[in-house]
């Protein structure tokens, strides 16, 4: 019943609160002033530099790294939309990010059963290869774009449409795996199942309306197909 797989990274395949957080304290602090203007620069963009929290909002979560830009620029004179959002792609692909699952031996097991994997990021490209192969797992995908790689960003349908033409899969027997609701009205919208995690910050309740199924995260995906199956 499920040809394909395909991934949200930040928050799905890595926990959020625990890659992000560690990076935004980092980043902020070093383009910042002083500790007051890093806290600024912390409420501009929903996190906060004292307790290494992130608002619901925030831009971090789901939105890409130009819009990261655009929500610091007002705190950050003199710098360009462009220039802060090279800055922050730098940065972004040095993150340390925790897997949320031991992800080489599920991502195997899954190939294993004939299923084509992919992941669809609102982070650029670049740095989302950078993430994925300093965890051994690149060649775990047949399918890899950022919102930069030429086929829009979620909650847009493009990466999903795209991912099911590259490898002719049927939309209808892939489903689109998330931790936002930006994930699953990509999926929606481009036909697919659509899998809710809660490895990001939204909560279940966030999710179920939108959700065919809500897991605690992508380790319960096997039992996920199996109930299919049965």
């Amino acid at each position: 019943m499920i040809d394909g797989l395909l991934f949200d990274k930040d928050g799905t395949l890595f926990d959020f609160r625990v890659s992000w957080g560690r990076w935004a304290q980092d980043f902020l602090t070093r383009i910042a002033r002083d500790p007051a203007h890093a806290r600024r620069l912390g409420r501009a963009i929903g996190f906060d530099l004292d307790n290494g929290s992130f608002a619901p909002d925030s831009p971090v979560i789901a939105a890409t790294a130009a819009d990261i830009a655009a929500a610091l620029l007002p705190e950050l004179p003199g710098l360009t939309v462009e220039e802060l959002t090279d800055r922050i792609d730098a940065s972004a692909g040095q993150a340390p990010m925790s897997e949320a699952v031991p992800l080489r031996p599920l991502l195997a097991a899954l190939r294993g059963q004939g299923l084509r994997l992919g992941v669809a990021t609102n982070d650029s490209e670049t740095p989302a290869r950078q993430h994925l192969a300093n965890h051994g797992i690149t060649d775990c995908f047949d399918f890899i774009s950022g919102y930069d790689s030429g086929h829009g960003a979620k909650p847009g349908p493009g990466m999903c449409l795209a991912f099911a033409r590259q490898l002719g899969l049927d939309p209808s027997r892939v489903a689109m795996v998330g931790d936002s609701r930006h994930d699953l009205e990509a999926g929606r919208a481009a036909g697919m199942r659509v899998v809710a995690v809660l490895t990001g910050i939204a909560r279940r309740e966030d999710l179920e309306p939108h959700a065919d199924v809500v897991l605690a995260d992508i380790g319960a995906i096997p039992d996920w197909l199996s109930g299919l199956k049965a």
